[in-house]
């Protein structure tokens, strides 16, 4: 029989409709939540190492809403449920029950005073803003809180709605009801406070701590003694709690680190940062800048920033943009100057000294040049305007001395310290090294304090990498400087060194650089450090600009690094505005601030060498080195050259004269080692060290073979030299200048073979060369000769 046959096929065909409704009703419930369920902006929340507070900015919409947290504290939770939903635990999304009792209560009043609604509909009601509050709509909140209890957990809606309730004007989420009415984390809050925030959502454009305080001191009350019926608190805790008053009006959040918070917004607002910051540090810098800033406001000096970074876990613990009053536009208060790109001034000095220390071109004590000079229109100045003729490759540092940098840059080679410094990740190097040259050591480029920290960061820890990673230490790379913690969004990488290759020098060079850098000379208030056992040890370095606009201090200790830049952000010079006056001052009463632990940097034994050297010269001492040292150096030093300057001469039985076997018998000779500068570097450091003898003269009638007892200091041969035009349009005249091995010779002057006039002790000439190429003779008194040819413009 074949009708049971068709019979079963439209049984299977209904079966098939009925299962297609029931996956088609099934994905729809599923498909029907939003993902994610709420779409609004985030407040930017920035939080120190302890999850403090330490800034804000408000979210897009005008709202402080923090962002979402996935659970909420227990007192919280517990006074939560007690007021809005004591079966949360126990329904599915939908409280029949609730629903019930609202109905009645409504149909009593003759209108809507309940809604029946669980905290998860209310979740959704939040979700679904702005929406009216009909029938269709209560449906619609019941059908998707049964979804949203289907896909989350209970805690987690709870976490939902404590991050989206509403408590009153713009604050919205219990993070920010809590730190904008009583400013501290709602774990933190006590019985009163969480009760007063778990009855705010219930009508908060209605009752809030600045509207009907009577009505909301009502209904908290009431609400804690809820709480002891239901045994949640005992009647001593209720009584206490309801004593504790209401705050009085919404409290501005913590502004500890607004640049940083600003710079994070920047990067990606609406995010949770959390950060190395050290709150109780930060607010100490905070103050010692202040107090720093009213000094240099005396100058019309407005800014200044501070970052503090722990050598051993390179973390920022502190980190003050700028000291400018926000009060005070004018003065560029919202300028980051710890990102901002800023002359160098010296600041890169120690870097220099490094690579060549560990290339085996400098000992510590090598004497470098230090005169008046000039390179291709390039003329390099101390800041003293004084020269020591000479002077050792250390104190050269230690003092900052700028022409000896420029010398000791013109032998290492612009490009190859130019890679050095982009590897070491200063960022700021946009255009080729040829842009910059020589000034490029002097401030003729741009750097950040947060780069230019980084850089000396990673200086100061490859002695602490090698002590724990001894032979092997060269494989470790250079390391970032830490701002966030794990879990915090990468975008924040900005804020990152990129420095990020092995170390770029050994050990045994950042250690002799450190020890140079522990003799600079400290600021007036410092005076006399040496003579206290418990003064720390600071390796240190000050930078000035060009005009008086930057003024840079870097200091290290074993365990911490400070960094401040002083200055106007507008750019504008100010007399006195040096790295020693404005700003190694306050580095100094920052590392006032943190614990000192008296460790110094570890040596590296198995780099360094210990080899002889000229007392002198400071180079490998020769034979002809009467006095030596015994120093460590890098292990490449142990190549470099013999001392240069000293050379043995012959002098008569009496010790003053030279002579020769030609004029004088050879049994009376006597050899003698001499130190001989050249003659540019013996006119100046004859008067910085009066024991600085001259060679002899001749015996009359001997006469030696030595050539150039003369030599020009300015111009130097084939120079470019610009002639300056006098008040009336005239051509002005130029000073040329010369040193002889005596001072006291007499030098005749030529210009273009014409007698010009001459000079004594002091050998400087002004001389008016016509426009095109000149030459320029000098003769002695003894008949020695140097010419120079010039090109006058």
């Amino acid at each position: 029989m074949r009708i049971p046959k068709v019979s079963g096929w439209k049984w299977s065909a209904r079966r098939i409709i009925f299962i297609s409704a029931g996956v088609l009703l099934l994905l729809l419930f599923w498909l029907s939540l939003p993902s994610p369920l709420f779409r609004d902006p985030y407040t930017t929340v920035v939080y120190d190492r302890q999850w403090g507070l330490l800034g804000a900015r408000i979210a897009a919409d005008g709202q402080w809403r923090f962002p979402e947290r996935d659970s909420i504290p227990e007192k919280f939770r517990h006074c939560l449920l007690q007021f809005e939903d004591r079966h949360f635990y126990r329904h599915p999304g939908v409280n029949p029950g609730s629903l019930v009792r609202a109905m009645r209560q409504n149909i009593r009043a003759g209108k809507i005073v309940s809604g029946g609604s669980t905290l998860t509909m209310q979740t959704i009601r939040l979700a679904r803003k702005g929406k009216p509050r009909t029938v269709a709509e209560k449906c619609i909140e019941m059908w998707l809180a049964l979804r949203l209890e289907a896909g989350f957990s209970k805690n987690a809606i709870l976490g939902l709605y404590a991050s989206h309730a509403p408590f009153g004007g713009n604050v919205v989420g219990l993070d920010a009801a809590s730190w904008r009415y009583f400013g501290r984390p709602p774990e933190e809050l006590s019985w009163a406070e969480v009760a007063l925030l778990a009855v705010l959502p219930n009508a908060p454009s209605a009752i809030h701590p600045g509207r009907n305080r009577y009505l909301l001191l009502v209904k908290r009350n009431k609400l804690l003694e809820h709480m002891q019926e239901a045994g949640i608190i005992d009647g001593m805790t209720c009584r206490l709690a309801c004593e504790e008053p209401l705050p009085l009006h919404p409290l501005p959040l913590p502004d500890l680190a607004r640049h940083l918070v600003g710079y994070l917004h920047r990067l990606k607002g609406g995010e949770q940062y959390h950060t190395t910051i050290d709150a109780a540090l930060q607010a100490r810098v905070i103050e010692a800048a202040r107090r720093h800033q009213r000094a240099l406001d005396a100058n019309q000096v407005f800014n200044a920033a501070v970052i503090v970074i722990s050598l051993q876990t390179r973390e920022v613990l502190a980190y003050l943009g700028n000291t400018a009053d926000p009060a005070r536009p004018a003065h560029s208060p919202e300028v980051d100057l710890i990102r901002a790109s800023r002359s160098t001034g010296s600041i890169l000095k120690p870097f220099l000294y490094t690579a060549m220390m560990d290339a085996g071109e400098l000992l510590p004590g090598m004497l470098v040049p230090d005169i008046p000079s000039h390179f291709s229109g390039f003329s390099p100045k101390n800041f003293s305007l004084a020269y020591d003729g000479a002077v050792p490759a250390s104190q050269a540092l230690s003092r900052s001395l700028n022409v000896p940098a420029v010398y000791l840059l013109k032998q290492y080679g612009v490009q190859p310290f130019y890679d050095l410094l982009k590897k070491l990740g200063m960022r700021t190097l946009t255009r080729p090294a040829s842009h910059y040259g020589l000034s490029l050591i002097l401030g003729g480029a741009e750097t950040t304090l947060w780069d230019i920290s980084a850089m000396y960061m990673n200086l100061a820890r490859t002695t602490e990498v090698y002590a724990a990673n001894y032979r092997d230490y060269r494989g470790v790379q250079e390391g970032r400087i830490k701002l966030l913690f794990r879990g915090t969004p990468s975008r924040a990488i900005g804020m990152e060194s990129l420095s990020s290759s092995p170390p770029s020098y050994s050990a045994a060079a950042a250690w002799l650089t450190m020890q140079a850098m522990l003799d600079v000379n400290r600021p007036e208030e410092e005076e006399g450090w040496r003579s206290f056992a418990s003064s720390r040890l600071v390796a240190w370095k000050t930078g000035t600009s060009f005009g008086f606009r930057d003024a840079w201090a870097v200091g290290m200790t074993e365990d911490y690094l400070v960094g401040v830049w002083a200055g106007n952000a507008t750019g504008e010079g100010r007399p006195g505005l040096t790295g020693v006056t404005a700003a190694s001052p306050l580095m100094f009463e920052v590392f006032r601030l943190l614990p000192s632990t008296g460790r110094r940097f570890p040596e590296p034994y198995d780099e360094l060498v210990t080899v002889p050297v000229c007392q002198q010269s400071g180079y490998r001492a020769s034979v002809h080195c009467p006095e030596t040292d015994s120093i460590a150096i890098c292990l490449p030093g142990a190549n470099s050259p013999s001392c240069p300057y000293h050379k043995l001469i012959h002098l008569d039985e009496t010790g003053n004269f030279r002579v020769h076997a030609g004029c004088y018998p050879a049994g009376k000779i006597k050899t003698s080692p001499w130190f001989l500068l050249p003659p540019s570097w013996a006119a100046y450091y004859r008067m910085r060290n009066p024991l600085y003898h001259e060679l002899p003269p001749w015996l009359p009638g001997c006469s030696g073979d030595e050539t150039r007892p003369m030599q020009f200091i300015y111009p130097v041969a084939n120079q470019k030299v610009f002639i300056p035009t006098g008040i009336d349009g005239q051509p002005g005249e130029v000073v040329f200048e010369a040193a002889h091995q005596v001072p006291s010779k007499t030098i005749y002057w030529h210009l273009n073979d014409e007698y010009a006039g001459f000079t004594k002790d002091i050998h400087k000439m002004s001389l008016q060369p016509p426009a095109g190429v000149n030459t320029i003779t000098l003769v002695d008194e003894d008949g020695n000769r140097e010419t120079v040819r010039i090109e006058s413009k």
